[in-house]
């Protein structure tokens, strides 16, 4: 909700995609650049009182925003702020969002059901992400941006009663041998090591660079291409929900995490030809069934990446591996909300949607190629860890 309603604030008040792009590059290029050290110490400290710490401070900056909506200050002066706000998030998001992947586990008592919390999380997570925008779409056409941040706020005190009413066993913690330049190391020789989470990151950095900043230039796409004003950007934002729910359900239904490979490279294909279609059309009719297959494809894919991570990644590692898929969303999104937002002012909004769709269509392609390589590695893991029996025939990831 905070972020889409500081989109449409920003428009509101300089009608320019690029500097869109340019407060979401703030809130979002922290998180790329402290990710890997905060992963170092999410697998050091306690990621219940962590987040505790993380949840409060999110709460601060939600107020915070609220009071510069409501307050009559200069418009220039308002995006400075509003910038100054946005670079606060990022650097709580830098601990936030590892922290919570990697509190998943931490919460799965019976191991059999880890596959299927984390689908269950990452539904969860992808679907707050479609339906959150959607609610603030609507909320700013009715009460304005200020209230949207106001609820925000309120809505922390929620998730942090929530995080301390948990009783979650404590994890065991191995002693601090190495300095956090050297646990850094260890990670990212991990990553750039092992072929499969290698190249889910990769896909992962393909589709948020090119794929998801569609929402950074969706205000002025509303406003411009469908000649409408906050209420068009809200149906938008509400289509993409709907495509999610979709979406949720699909990945709720499955019993198993077997076969999420396979279905990644078919979701972000759907994803990137929404895409393409969505950047063709000038009308609500055909505008918001596209982005019921844009909210559809996004889910999936970023929720299968998430699970399938997850599943295969090293214990003692995870707060770092975690920490490199911030990096991979949200890092590599602000990266593509600049180049989306300049691309948009140089060749028009239209194409560069377009551009985006065609590049993950791309991506979707080479990942299918690399799935035959990614079985080899998999299967040991999966058998391992009881996914798979280990007197199973070749089973498809």
């Amino acid at each position: 909700m905070t972020r889409v309603a500081t989109w449409w604030l920003v428009w509101r008040l300089t009608q320019s995609a690029l500097m869109v792009g340019v407060v979401n590059f703030s809130s979002q290029m922290p998180a790329f650049l402290l990710a890997p050290v905060a992963g170092v110490w999410i697998d050091r400290l306690d990621r219940q009182r962590l987040l505790v710490g993380t949840q409060a401070c999110a709460m601060l900056q939600s107020f915070g925003l609220a009071a510069l909506a409501f307050c009559p200050f200069d418009n220039q002066i308002k995006v400075i702020l509003l910038i100054v706000l946005c670079v606060f998030q990022g650097l709580i998001n830098a601990f936030d969002m590892p922290a919570r992947q990697a509190f998943v586990v931490e919460m799965v008592e019976d191991r059999n059901d880890l596959g299927n919390a984390i689908a269950l999380n990452s539904s969860m997570v992808n679907l707050a992400r479609m339906i959150g925008p959607s609610v603030a779409g609507l909320l700013v056409a009715v009460v304005g941006e200020g209230w949207c941040f106001m609820i925000d706020g309120f809505s922390y005190i929620a998730v942090i009663i929530s995080l301390l009413m948990m009783r979650v066993a404590a994890r065991e913690v191995a002693a601090v041998k190495k300095a956090t330049l050297d646990e850094l190391r260890d990670g990212w020789q991990y990553v750039k090591g092992f072929v499969p989470i290698r190249t889910i990151l990769l896909l992962v950095c393909i589709v948020n660079l090119v794929g998801m900043p569609y929402r950074v230039v969706l205000p002025a796409f509303a406003g411009k291409t469908l000649a409408g004003g906050s209420g068009v950007f809200g149906f938008l934002l509400a289509a993409t929900a709907i495509g999610a729910l979709g979406g949720a359900a699909v990945l709720a239904a499955r019993r198993t995490v077997l076969g999420l490979g396979k279905q990644i490279p078919i979701t972000a294909a759907v994803f990137g030809l929404g895409l393409m279609l969505f950047g063709t059309t000038h009308t609500m009719w055909t505008a918001f069934p596209l982005m019921v297959l844009v909210g559809f494809g996004s889910m999936l894919t970023m929720s299968s990446c998430n699970t399938l991570l997850q599943t295969i990644v090293d214990e003692d590692k995870r707060g770092r591996v975690m920490s490199f898929y911030t990096m991979s969303a949200m890092g590599m999104a602000s990266v593509g909300g600049l180049l989306i937002g300049e691309l948009s002012h140089r060749i028009g909004i239209e194409w560069s949607l377009i551009m985006g769709g065609v590049l993950c269509v791309i991506g979707a392609g080479w990942f299918a190629r690399s799935l035959p390589r990614l079985r080899h590695y998999v299967r040991p893991i999966y058998r391992a860890k009881g996914i798979l029996p280990k007197t199973a025939p070749k089973v498809r990831i």
